[in-house]
């Protein structure tokens, strides 16, 4: 074998013994990607929450203003209290606890929103 033969094997040796990983930078920069899509997702998951959070609110009100209506038509007569509505079969117990820890009241028979 000749001695190009010999040096380059020992060179290819050489180079497959080495290990090879990220360099600090690499994972700094890295880190910061992950880090700015972080800054940018969360906040607007907030926002998304919070939105899905007023329009299950507002159903849960249109739901009590429908069983209000009903209330209406069939007894000729405005709730003057959810227990009514609860009392005559148009809401459940479950309801009226929701609609409590809401702070969901009835006024003129029309369904109130909290303060």
């Amino acid at each position: 074998m000749n001695k190009k033969m010999k040096r380059y094997l020992l060179n290819i040796l050489a180079k497959s013994r080495r290990q090879e990983g990220f360099t600090l930078i690499e994972m700094v920069v890295v880190i910061a990607i992950i880090v700015i899509l972080i800054l940018l997702i969360v906040p607007n998951l907030i926002d998304q929450k919070k939105k899905a959070d007023d329009k299950t609110s507002d159903a849960f009100r249109t739901t009590i203003q429908t069983q209000v209506e009903l209330y209406k038509d069939d007894k000729g007569k405005k709730p003057t209290t959810l227990m009514d509505l609860e009392k005559e079969g148009y809401l459940t117990l479950d309801q009226i606890t929701r609609a409590k820890e809401k702070k969901i009241t009835i006024e003129n028979g029309e369904v109130t929103k909290p303060k």
